[in-house]
C-alpha cells in the first residue's frame, strides 16, 4: 500500500531537521554581531535558492499535473522579491547585535549582503570546502543544489521536486520561520518586534495568516493529489534530499558558530 499524505507529513516531522535546536541555541548563546552576520550569510543564500521556480511549474503542467502546477506557481509568485527584505532584516539584527551602526543603509541590498559575506569569511573561511568567492560552506552549496532539479523537466525530476517542495514548505512554516522568531524576537536579545518596519520579512511569513502557512497548504494539496504507488519513491527521494542537506547545514553552523548552545562565556573564537 502506498504511503498516504498524512503519513508522509508525519515522516517529515520525525526527521531530525524538523526539530533541530539551532535557533534555540542562537537565542541561548546571544552571539556577537560577527556571528550573526555569518549565520545570516549562509541562511540567506540558502533561502535565495529556494525561491525560483525554474522549469518546475511548466514541467508539472507538461506531465498533466495542471492543478498542482497552479498551486506551486502561487508559492513561487508569493516568494518573489523577498531577497531584499531578508537582507534588510539581517542588517537590522546585525546593527542591534553590535549596538552600533554596522550597516548605514539597511535597504542597500548589495551593501548588506557584501557585509554579511565579510563576516562569514572572517569566521568560517578555514572550514573544509569553504568557497572564498561566494563565502559559502560546502553544506550550504549542497543545500542549494537540491533546488537545481527545478531546471529539469523530465517526469522523475518533477516528482522529486514535488517531494522537495513539500519538505521545504513544512520546514519553513513549522521550523525555520518559528525558529527565527524565537531567536530574533521572542528571546528579546535585539529588542526587535515583528511590527518593526525592518522586520517585515518575518512578519509576512509568520503565523496563521503568514505566507508560509498558505505555502504549506498548497504543497500538501499538490503532493497529496499525485502520491500513489508509482510516484511514492521519487517523492520521498526529493523530500529526503532536502531534509538531509538542510540538517547537515544546521549541524555545521551550530557547531562552528553557536557551539551547540554553550553559554557565550564558553565560546571559542573561530
Amino acid at each position: 500500500m502506498p504511503i498516504a499524505i498524512d503519513d508522509l507529513n508525519d515522516r517529515i516531522r520525525r526527521h531530525r531537521c524538523y526539530s533541530h535546536p539551532i535557533f534555540e541555541h542562537w537565542a541561548a548563546v546571544r552571539p556577537e554581531s560577527a556571528v550573526v552576520g555569518a549565520l545570516f550569510h549562509q541562511i540567506r543564500n540558502f533561502c535565495d535558492a529556494t525561491r525560483p521556480g525554474g522549469k518546475f511549474p511548466e514541467a508539472l503542467a507538461m506531465h498533466r499535473f495542471s492543478e498542482e502546477s497552479a498551486l506551486l506557481q502561487e508559492i513561487i509568485e508569493s516568494e518573489e522579491n523577498h531577497g531584499p527584505e531578508l537582507a534588510t532584516m539581517a542588517g537590522y539584527i546585525v546593527n542591534r547585535a553590535a549596538g552600533r551602526v554596522v550597516f548605514g543603509d539597511l535597504y542597500d541590498q548589495e551593501l548588506v549582503e557584501q557585509g554579511l559575506k565579510e563576516f562569514s569569511d572572517q569566521l568560517l573561511k578555514n572550514l573544509p570546502g569553504y568557497d572564498p568567492k561566494t563565502g559559502l560552506l560546502a553544506q550550504t552549496r549542497r543545500a542549494r543544489a537540491v533546488f537545481d532539479g527545478r531546471q529539469q523537466s523530465d517526469r522523475e525530476a518533477t516528482l522529486r521536486n514535488l517531494g522537495t517542495a513539500l519538505a521545504l514548505e513544512m520546514i519553513s512554516n513549522r521550523h525555520l520561520i518559528p525558529g527565527e522568531k524565537i531567536a530574533l524576537v521572542d528571546a528579546g536579545i535585539y529588542e526587535a518586534a515583528l511590527e518593526d518596519q525592518e522586520m517585515h520579512y518575518l512578519l509576512e511569513h509568520w503565523g496563521e495568516i503568514g505566507a508560509e502557512q498558505q505555502h504549506e497548504k498548497n504543497a500538501i494539496a499538490a503532493v497529496g493529489s499525485v502520491l500513489n504507488a508509482e510516484t511514492e519513491a521519487l517523492v520521498l527521494e526529493g523530500a529526503d534530499a532536502f531534509l538531509d542537506a538542510l540538517v547537515a547545514l544546521w549541524d555545521v553552523l551550530d557547531s562552528a558558530l553557536l557551539t551547540s548552545g554553550q553559554p557565550t562565556t564558553e565560546l571559542v573564537s573561530a
